[in-house]
């Protein structure tokens, strides 16, 4: 009987034992990795003040800015040696400026389209190292270093040019993507019109999702790279005149205001 009572305690000992040994681990574990990051414990409000040193703000921003009928136009996923110049030709000759949300390694495998794109007037936009959908779900230091090692590829085309906004992979952000663009100078950039351009729904369903009902000042987004953009060309070529007609100006994604 003793020695049964005996076995029994040691085996009840066993999980106790090992829960305590986790959550040392944990204890000494995790603080450190927080601690690298910079932000463990950090209230929303104290993130704020933070990041609000550099006027950018955390939300995410989906408006054109300006002071009434704007439009943002925004292309995703390039630069393309095939699809890039041909945007740049359209956004050309419609007198338009749009944002280009371009992914570093692509940047870095064309610095002459970021410089033809900066050339041209237009803004640059951060979209991570190489466009990792799921790093919404990945430690904070893994989003950390696919943002800054983005936006340094980008910069490292064209010394001296901003990169002024950062999206991410899918609009999946964070708090913490959002709070470590907004601490580099970017303002997290959504959109609020998406035509699907980069599943190849066709010419007549794109052109229909983009001069639908359009919101306030709408930002819309479209993609140069990633596959075929014969769409989007197209697209491109009937919907910046349409809007011209229907009395939009083009404009910027809104940067500074809330």
């Amino acid at each position: 009987m003793g020695i049964t009572s005996t076995s029994a305690r040691r085996r009840r000992a066993v999980p106790a034992l090992a829960g305590a040994v986790l959550a040392l681990l944990a204890t000494a574990v995790t603080p450190a990795f927080a601690a690298a990051d910079g932000s463990a414990g950090r209230s929303a409000a104290e993130s704020e003040r933070v990041h609000g040193a550099t006027g950018i703000p955390l939300g995410i921003s989906r408006l054109a800015q300006g002071p009434g009928r704007d439009v943002a136009i925004t292309i995703d996923d390039g630069p393309d040696p095939r699809w890039t110049p041909q945007v740049l030709e359209v956004l050309r000759r419609n007198h338009v400026k749009a944002t280009f949300c371009m992914i570093g390694t692509r940047a870095q495998k064309y610095p002459d389209l970021v410089r033809a794109i900066a050339a041209d007037g237009h803004r640059l936009c951060d979209h991570t190292v190489d466009h990792d959908v799921t790093m919404d779900h990945k430690p904070v230091a893994y989003q950390r270093q696919q943002i800054l090692d983005g936006k340094a590829m980008i910069e490292k085309a064209v010394p001296g040019v901003a990169v002024s906004y950062y999206r991410a992979p899918g609009g999946a952000f964070t708090p913490d993507s959002r709070a470590i663009a907004a601490a580099s100078g970017m303002r997290p950039l959504g959109w609020s019109v998406d035509p699907k351009d980069w599943s190849r729904p066709g010419l007549p369903a794109i052109v229909a999702a983009v001069e639908g009902k359009l919101p306030r000042q709408p930002t819309v987004l479209f993609h140069d790279g990633g596959g075929d953009r014969s769409e989007t060309v197209a697209a491109l070529k009937e919907y910046l005149p349409w809007l011209a007609a229907q009395g939009y100006a083009f404009t910027f994604p809104a940067r500074t205001a809330p």
